[in-house]
């Protein structure tokens, strides 16, 4: 699977699409996991004191909100790509 990562979070990874190691993710918090083992910069900006994704920090599988799947537990496959996006504002 291939993660994006925009704004302030490819700043902190160093890069917007980062090679992460997931061939044994088989959720989205595996996929996670791999990403912040590989960049543990992105952890303190990603997740809350409790390990959770913290509320402003948008992960998409597909283009879909993980929040509207089974969060964190949502499923995932070899050829999906996963996205981190920081509160977005504008007008």
């Amino acid at each position: 699977m291939n993660w994006k990562l925009f704004a302030d979070l490819a700043e902190a990874a160093g890069e917007s699409e980062p090679d992460v190691e997931t061939a044994d993710a088989a959720t989205v918090g595996e996929a996670l996991d791999a990403l912040l083992d590989s960049h543990p910069a992105l952890a303190a900006r990603v997740l809350d004191e409790d390990g959770d994704l913290r509320g402003h920090i948008n992960l998409l599988r597909n283009g879909r909100d993980v929040r509207d799947a089974e969060g964190l537990d949502t499923p995932v496959d070899d050829d999906d790509e996963l996205a981190l996006f920081p509160p977005v504002s504008g007008g």
